[in-house]
């Protein structure tokens, strides 16, 4: 049955310091002037190019979105005369914007900076050209203003498949992470998950800043698995593929024994499958969990065993 994945809601605004904080913008900005709005709100994942507003053209500007100028209104605010540069300054900053960004790493023009400052207005100076800055720009907003959720659970990769343990506090989800991680596979996140949407409909997962790269043991305590297992032992995010939820395991479990129907769950808006494993002692977890993630790499490629044994199963039944 095919049902309409419901409209995800904007996602969280973030400042204009948290956006410039980015690792994947390091170096490639300096803000020099206007430092006192960096905490700005930002809304918009898409920054906007209007020159206009350097001609006194102020419609459809949004003060929550990048404005950036490249080359060609830099050119042109320079044929301006000091007068008209000083006022279609004072004009595009009394607008409050969140950041401005001259980019190919030009000296900003002194009626820019000034105007800046007076107003508390963010500017910054992008090392790249135009496109480059802009690019740049796009991918990080999209990450930070991607509609997001928070998950209690542990997630893993294994074979690739990004995995989201869930299921009641103390019924082993970092123990089985734990099983997984000496077997090869990776840890991504450990007691609060933070899932988001890319734009693209991916759903990535990622961990809480403070808990990256650790893992809580009941009896061990706090482990850094960077530090234990190395390198190759985390991802700092990845790609959410498959939910695994574990349960005690009862006498009369109603555990899925064929495995025939998939099951969803739904995360932002999205259906993604869900597998319910019973857990009670003996069991070997680690070993079941790999067994999930190549039975949905299978399942991913097309090829459905379970429904292969069926349909094997009535067809010799009706000879």
């Amino acid at each position: 049955m095919t049902t309409s994945t419901p409209s995800l809601p904007p996602g969280p605004p973030a400042s204009t310091r948290a956006l410039l904080a980015l690792p994947a913008l390091a170096g490639a900005f300096r803000v020099v002037a206007g430092r006192q709005g960096l905490d700005r709100t930002l809304t918009h994942p898409r920054i906007q190019k209007s020159g206009l507003v350097l001609a006194g053209h102020l419609h459809g500007i949004v003060p929550s979105r990048i404005q950036i100028f490249g080359e060609t209104e830099l050119t042109y605010f320079e044929t301006l005369s000091p007068e008209a540069r000083r006022e279609r300054a004072r004009l595009l900053f009394s607008l409050s914007p969140s950041l401005v960004v001259l980019t190919r790493d030009v000296e900003a023009p002194a009626e820019l900076l000034e105007a800046a400052e007076a107003s508390g207005s963010p500017l910054a100076i992008a090392v790249a050209r135009s496109s480059q800055a802009i690019t740049l720009l796009h991918h990080a907003l999209d990450g930070l203003l991607a509609p997001r959720e928070w998950r209690h659970g542990v997630m893993v990769e294994v074979y690739g498949v990004g995995i989201l343990l869930v299921g009641p506090s103390g019924i082993g989800k970092s123990e089985c992470a734990l099983f997984l991680v000496e077997r090869g596979h990776r840890l991504v996140a450990d007691d609060r998950v933070e899932i988001t949407s890319a734009p693209d409909g991916t759903l990535i997962g990622r961990p809480a800043p403070l808990l990256r790269h650790h893992l809580e043991i009941r009896g061990l305590g706090i482990l850094n698995i960077r530090d234990l297992f190395g390198a190759t032992a985390v991802r700092d995010e990845a790609p959410l593929h498959l939910v695994i939820e574990l349960k005690s395991f009862e006498r009369h479990d109603d555990a899925d024994r064929l495995g025939i129907d998939d099951v969803t769950t739904l995360l932002l808006g999205q259906a993604i499958p869900l597998v319910t494993i019973p857990v009670r002692p003996g069991r070997d977890m680690g070993v079941l969990l790999e067994v999930a993630a190549r039975n949905q790499l299978l399942k991913r490629s097309g090829h459905h065993g379970a429904r292969a044994f069926v349909e094997r199963l009535e067809k010799a039944t009706l000879k």
